[in-house]
């Protein structure tokens, strides 16, 4: 990371500001392009002071997201993964369905227990059925496992990240102080909003006479 340090201060380094706003414009411009194409984008963040942020930023694109622990063989596996999801989707099934009630008391504690376990391994990367075109990790040190998969599967890793991992295997790196959850806030919400307006280029592009308030224009 020593192209992305301004330099020292008190034997402590300091983040060149200059170059991360060049990445992250980078980052942004590659998150548009893929709204515009309707790919889908993994984000993936599991410290305490980037989980809220990855999740509220990836639900307001409908788009996959993983603050728990990284699951083994989420991006190398995805068949596995998938047979999972359709298993936690069975249970909500039979529990909505009244098929609950042919067990006992405890069957049933269990069974809302496994629920309840599963919705919180599974529940934010239930939409991802196919390869993520991207994926978009805060804090890469915390999350080696993400990368590798990533990196074995040739998908490309935008990473908000300090100065403390090698970008090596990183296509857009971000460098920040990855412990500052406004930091993460901002930086999010840039990458976020680039890729909804290349969404909203893509629907435009498909509906030419739809306004901004999502109404057809007569012609």
């Amino acid at each position: 990371m020593k192209d992305f340090i301004y330099g020292l201060r008190n034997n402590i380094e300091i983040i060149d500001l200059e170059t991360s706003q060049k990445k992250l414009e980078e980052a942004e411009l590659f998150l548009k392009n893929l709204g515009k194409e309707g790919k889908a984008v993994l984000f993936v963040g599991t410290k305490p002071n980037a989980k809220n942020f990855v999740k509220e930023t990836a639900q307001s694109l409908n788009m996959p997201f993983v603050t728990e622990r990284w699951l083994g063989g989420t991006l190398t596996n995805l068949k596995v993964i998938g047979g999972r999801i359709g298993y936690l989707e069975r249970l909500e099934m039979e529990e909505k369905s009244g098929g609950f009630e042919k067990y006992t008391k405890k069957e049933r504690m269990l069974k809302n227990f496994e629920i309840e376990k599963l919705r919180k391994m599974f529940g934010g990367i239930r939409g991802l059925k196919a390869m993520p075109a991207a994926v978009v990790v805060v804090a890469p040190k915390e999350e080696v496992t993400a990368i590798a998969e990533a990196r074995k599967k040739g998908i490309k890793v935008v990473a908000l990240m300090n100065i403390d991992f090698s970008p090596e295997d990183i296509a857009y790196p971000i460098p920040l102080n990855d412990n500052s959850g406004q930091a993460i806030s901002m930086v999010l919400g840039r990458l976020g909003k680039a890729y909804a307006e290349g969404s909203k280029e893509k629907q435009e592009a498909v509906n030419p006479h739809t306004n901004n308030s999502g109404v057809v224009n007569k012609i």
